[in-house]
């Protein structure tokens, strides 16, 4: 293939254009913004699920106390009953120490129930503390979150106005290439990630890897438009003065 040397010296500003938008698309992938936002959304699960623990925990103490008001409150109603049987002077001596013994019996559960009660109660107005501990950590991580995702989307914005520029930049340089210089530029690109690169100091600037003599004064004896490749990673290698042919 022949193409003028001021044509192929281009393709370095083609090259330098496609390696900034892989640099832009790399980070992308490894925004650090989106890298905090990901391990806030995290930090947020976790603590929203610390409060839902707790508010689950906190139902459940309240149905309990529920239950102990409801037993404690039947356990009275049948000691009034008993209290009212013995002082109605109705019943028998028998019935009389059965039910002066039901008496003891209830007072000793209700006092039971009682402690119990205070026992969950005072389990609730824990519970009410580690709630409130725990909403104002998911507001603190909500907050945190919302800044951090603030900064990611000023970031990403930031990439999409460079690509769109480079984008640009690409439209305009591409025109400038003969059609198969720029198949061939295309090809590489797409195999090794790029498609062209100065030849300097014996070094192919795609791979780096010094080309041997033998194969340097072959290319120093080729005609400046004839386009030449690197025979390491197939590149299409620009000679200018910097290559030191």
């Amino acid at each position: 293939m022949n193409v003028e040397p001021s044509i192929q010296a281009k393709l370095l500003d083609l090259a330098a254009v496609d390696a900034e938008l892989t640099r832009i698309e790399h980070r992308r992938k490894v925004l650090p913004e989106e890298q905090e936002v990901r391990q806030l959304e995290a930090e947020r699960t976790a603590r929203k699920d610390a409060a839902v623990k707790v508010e689950i925990l906190i139902d459940d103490l309240d149905r309990d106390i529920r239950k102990l008001e409801g037993e404690i409150d039947a356990v009275r109603k049948r000691e009034e009953r008993d209290r009212g049987l013995l002082t109605g002077g109705s019943i028998g001596a028998k019935q009389l120490s059965e039910l002066q013994h039901e008496l003891g019996s209830l007072e000793r559960r209700r006092k039971v129930l009682e402690d119990d009660l205070i026992e969950v109660m005072e389990r609730r107005e824990a519970a009410d503390a580690d709630h409130d501990h725990a909403g104002a950590n998911l507001d603190h991580a909500e907050t945190q979150l919302a800044e951090a995702q603030r900064r990611r989307d000023e970031a990403l914005k930031d990439l999409d106005v460079a690509q769109q520029r480079c984008d640009s930049d690409r439209a305009a340089l591409a025109g400038r290439f003969p059609s198969e210089l720029l198949a061939t530029y295309e090809k590489q690109r797409g195999a090794n990630g790029v498609g062209a690169a100065l030849l300097q100091a014996r070094r192919c600037g795609a791979c780096r890897i010094e080309i041997d003599r033998g194969e340097i004064a072959r290319i120093a004896k080729t005609a400046p438009d004839v386009v030449v490749r690197c025979p390491e990673c197939g590149a299409i290698m620009v000679r200018t003065k910097q290559s030191g042919l």
